[in-house]
């Protein structure tokens, strides 16, 4: 992947089409699949232009952006999908529009591989491969269609976009013919795809990728019986597999949780299938993760519309599995005294409850020219000791009050400090200080954003050079969980524990096992079992924007709704709005229009 992944996209510069329901005609100048496909090395540029749109903001892009509809993360603008969050997009929606539509551009390039990759000079082994490989980027395209949308229309590589733009109108098909569609294209990956690429072109699908989203279009499905072979296989654990060995946890370094997402960890063999995002001195190549997650602080002087919600960080437990609770903070982690959180109190003059002792806990106050603390929170002290004593993924991930990031400041490095101060937005980077935009009162997220400079490989803040995981090994083995919780021949508790146990036990978290014989992870029944699947997927997989698809599969999307609060004011700054319509998106308006049957099957509730 890192040998292509520059080269110019062949259908981008071919100008084929810009998505499979764009009407314009493309410039008759240019070249096109007649004139283009004869060697391995056009194969090569074609197929990085099916992968390239994957970077795409609005393809997967900031796929971490859908943990602020998912309740692990809070955003406040639309590029944290805040209308949708609100509840009040509609069918014009520019998210809706623009993500449905680059998917089906990504589909067309894969189907333009698919139609012209036999006029290349190479062997006939090699074209079933370049096929195999197409065939799993479709796929990919296709169920994240169907995540969103349900049924949709479905264009194979029998439609040529050169001579049949003006006629794609085809109306939806059901879902189970979608999802049929997909798992065929995913067998020819399982079947022709290699089990691993050589370092040239890590990063491209390989059999393992295909079988590991087999795997997950089946447990989106609830068909958890055929979803269990697949993650079994992957994991090495079936007769014969091929896979035994290939995917391993990362467990390199001192905090190899920590590490999973920096240059290194990024490309280990936990993950089976990355966006790859590495460029180099000089070179623009990524996604805008420090962009949107990364703070003032960060490189390029950052947005953070994507951050941690309070609910999020509050529900890390602490380092001997016990719920974290403000409410009951123990004297064996040095807080005996502790003032209580979540008192609250009527202001007599406007109505509204204060929360004092919040402001106690996390406010210090700056001198007069706010260049420095001029008196830290007498708790200082407690809340370090404090998060010391939590999952260690808590700091891993997210950036705590009065713990430092190494910022990136005028062009040079500069170590900062999370402080909390009364007066919003007086807190300057330049300062030493991390300024959260917008005055929010949320916790930035660490996760993926890049430290200092990165050692000059950061060229740009939209294009962070860290791998983009879409499939990982912890999420496998978390799948299969699911997978015997929900199993159609009966709940297997043993070995939808011992699956949540890899990940809780992994080198670096060391979070104690469930049913341990200490009644705190004690989980026995179908449903308690659920509830430490959910809260395992919720730590490992925060800022990878997994929940938003959980919680839909779950049926839980309305557990959501209600307000949005900061750290320490606990004010609501908005409130997530939920109806039964949400779990599908609307066909968006502009396709209806143009696509009278599309528009006869539109989404319910739209």
């Amino acid at each position: 992947m890192k040998k292509y992944k520059l080269i110019a996209v062949l259908a981008a510069s071919m100008a084929f089409t810009t998505g499979c329901y764009d009407l314009d005609v493309f410039p008759e100048d240019q070249l096109n699949s007649t004139t283009f496909f004869q060697t391995q090395a056009h194969a090569d540029q074609a197929m990085m232009g099916v992968y390239s749109l994957m970077t795409d903001e609005d393809v997967f892009g900031r796929q971490f952006g859908f943990d602020c509809l998912g309740g692990v993360g809070s955003g406040y603008d639309p590029a944290s999908y805040a209308t949708i969050a609100r509840g009040t997009y509609t069918s014009s929606e520019g998210f809706v529009t623009n993500k449905f539509q680059k998917l089906y551009e990504g589909i067309s390039r894969a189907n333009i591989v698919l139609q012209n990759v036999d006029k290349c000079d190479m062997t006939e082994e090699l074209k079933e491969r370049y096929k195999a490989e197409a065939k799993f980027m479709r796929a990919l395209y296709y169920f994240t269609l169907m995540d969103f949308w349900g049924g949709v229309p479905i264009y194979d590589e029998t439609t040529i976009v050169e001579d049949e733009f003006m006629s794609m109108l085809k109306p939806k098909s059901d879902i189970e013919t979608v999802r049929q569609f997909i798992l065929t294209d995913l067998e020819e990956g399982i079947k022709k795809l290699p089990v691993e690429w050589d370092s040239t072109n890590k990063g491209r699908a390989t059999s393992g990728a295909a079988l590991a989203l087999k795997g997950k279009v089946l447990l989106y499905a609830g068909k958890y019986d055929e979803a269990k072979k697949c993650f079994r296989e992957l994991i090495g654990e079936t007769e014969n597999s091929q896979y035994a060995g290939v995917y391993k946890l990362y467990e390199e370094g001192e905090n190899p949780y920590s590490d999973l997402f920096k240059p290194g960890g990024d490309e280990s063999s936990e993950m089976i299938f990355a966006i790859q995002n590495i460029g180099g001195i000089g070179q623009d190549f990524g996604m805008p993760t420090t962009f949107y997650m990364g703070t003032r602080a960060a490189f390029g002087s950052c947005w953070n519309n994507v951050m941690a919600s309070v609910n999020l960080v509050d529900s890390y437990e602490w380092k001997d599995g016990s719920p974290f609770s403000w409410t009951e903070a123990k004297a064996s982690y040095g807080w005996n005294g502790y003032p209580t959180y979540n008192d609250a109190v009527e202001n007599t003059e406007t109505k509204k409850k204060e929360y004092p002792m919040r402001e106690e806990v996390f406010y210090s106050k700056l001198t007069e020219d706010n260049k420095s603390v001029k008196e830290y929170t007498t708790h200082r002290a407690e809340l370090l000791s404090m998060y010391e004593n939590r999952d260690p993924r808590m700091a891993s991930t997210v950036i705590l009050p009065y713990t430092q990031f190494k910022g990136w400041v005028s062009n040079k490095a500069k170590d900062t400090e999370f402080v909390m101060t009364k007066e919003v937005g007086i807190c300057n980077e330049t300062n030493g200080f991390i300024r959260v935009n917008g005055n929010y009162e949320y916790y930035p997220f660490r996760k993926f954003v890049a430290e200092y400079d990165m050692d000059g490989a950061i060229n740009n803040r939209a294009d962070t050079p860290i791998n983009f995981p879409l499939i990982r090994l912890a999420d496998v083995y978390l799948m299969l969980a699911e997978c015997y919780i929900f199993s159609e021949s009966g709940f297997d508790k043993d070995n939808a524990v011992k699956y949540i146990n890899k990940v809780r036990t992994r080198k670096g978290v060391n979070m104690p096992e469930i049913n341990n014989g200490t009644p705190q992870m004690a989980a026995n029944t179908k449903e308690e079992v659920f509830e430490r699947l959910r809260h395992e997927r919720t730590i490992e997989l925060a800022a990878e924007g997994h929940s938003f698809s959980d919680m839909k599969r779950w049926k839980l999307l309305e557990t959501l709704n209600g307000p949005v609060y900061g750290i320490a004011l606990y004010n609501a700054y908005y409130t997530r709005v939920v109806t039964e319509r949400d779990y599908l998106w609307p066909f968006p308006l502009s396709e209806c229009e143009k696509n009278p049957d599309l528009a006869k099957g539109q989404n319910p509730g739209w």
